[in-house]
């Protein structure tokens, strides 16, 4: 029996199709069905004992403990000067046969294979291998993903269709991501109106959560060029939200909530006493972390304090102003060992679509 197979493109980066595509195999993993994932052309890609492979695949792979071979999960990863060279006509090979290879491999012994794309529907064309053209050669209808709002995921989603339409690949649908309904009780209907006008389904909506919106730790130190003073830079420890520390301890303290980064300069040691003593007090940690800015080394009192709470805290040679900003711009991804965001993923993700009825 030939596998079923959906392809999950999406209207751009970071617009939740890797977060899709995790509830969706999870969903189908629960269903008792033998399981695939399929990522064609990777652009962010790690090196796994000497094999390039796409960073969602590697993820795909070790969250659902997959079978399949790297290379076939990931045929194809673009590295520096790819598109380049492919251009001037220096890369020899036939890219869609790899993934068309790959995909039968992979697809042998399995009910489902999800194939989940890179951007929106026209990346990869530049070396013939578009979103549009991979759905096309694999026979796999799409769901698009895009994110909240109402008039910027609507134009999006239309717009890729369009592309998809000119290949003569089925869409589903589309999924909506981090959808605010709790605020904006009306959006759901709105969209599915929106939507329906131009005669696309609206799958789901996914909701908005300050979990899946924020980084780890683990991603606040991989980026930010520091030194750790004290705990750890865990994987699974996810931030709630951010706090500037720039007023006095005791006004500071009403900004503490579940999970706070706290970045404050280095020499406030109010401040960072204060960040103690409201993990000390409360049920649960209030405070995730502190980044101590201005390559301000904090007395040593508050260090010990800090170690001794066992209280994450970087120490980094920015200002408090722009260390606020790249801790802003962070590309939040998801990774094998944040396992309370995974958690939320899978249970956001399984409410908001019927996979019965996708896979239907």
């Amino acid at each position: 029996m030939e596998a079923k197979r959906v392809f999950l493109a999406a209207t751009g980066q970071n617009r939740g199709k890797t977060t899709t595509s995790l509830g969706l195999l999870a969903a189908i993993r629960e269903r008792g069905l033998r399981l695939g994932f399929l990522k064609p052309v990777g652009q962010r890609y790690l090196v796994i004992d000497g094999t390039r492979a796409d960073e969602d695949a590697v993820l795909m792979s070790d969250v659902f403990a997959l079978p399949d071979a790297l290379n076939d999960m990931s045929p194809v990863t673009l590295p520096r000067h790819f598109t380049t060279d492919f251009v001037m006509g220096r890369v020899a090979g036939d890219l869609g046969a790899q993934v068309r290879v790959a995909f039968e491999r992979l697809a042998a012994d399995k009910d489902v294979v999800v194939i989940e794309g890179t951007g929106h529907a026209g990346v990869g064309a530049v070396v013939g291998l578009s979103n549009a053209r991979a759905a096309r050669m694999l026979e796999a209808p799409v769901i698009i993903v895009s994110e909240g709002g109402i008039g910027r995921p609507i134009d999006e989603i239309v717009l890729n269709r369009a592309l998809f339409a000119a290949e003569g690949v089925e869409v589903l649908g589309a999924v909506v991501n981090k959808v605010d309904a709790e605020s904006h009780p009306h959006l759901p209907e709105v969209l599915a109106r929106g939507l329906g006008q131009h005669g696309i389904e609206l799958l789901g909506c996914i909701p908005y959560s300050e979990l899946l919106a924020n980084p780890s730790l683990e991603l606040i130190a991989t980026h930010l060029e520091g030194e750790l003073l004290s705990g750890e830079a865990a994987p699974g420890r996810t931030i709630g939200w951010v706090a500037i520390g720039a007023m006095q301890a005791r006004h500071a303290v009403e900004l503490l909530r579940d999970r706070t980064l706290l970045i404050t300069p280095g020499d406030r040691e109010d401040l960072i006493e204060a960040a103690v003593a409201a993990n000390r007090e409360a049920a649960t940690p209030r405070v995730a972390g502190l980044v101590l800015t201005g390559g301000f080394r904090p007395p040593a009192s508050a260090l010990e304090a800090l170690r001794s709470a066992g209280l994450f805290a970087l120490l980094v040679g920015t200002d408090t102003f722009r260390t606020a900003q790249a801790v802003e711009q962070i590309l939040v991804k998801t990774h094998s060992g944040d396992t309370e965001k995974i958690e939320t993923i899978v249970e956001l993700v399984g409410g908001a679509l019927d996979t019965d009825a996708l896979l239907a």
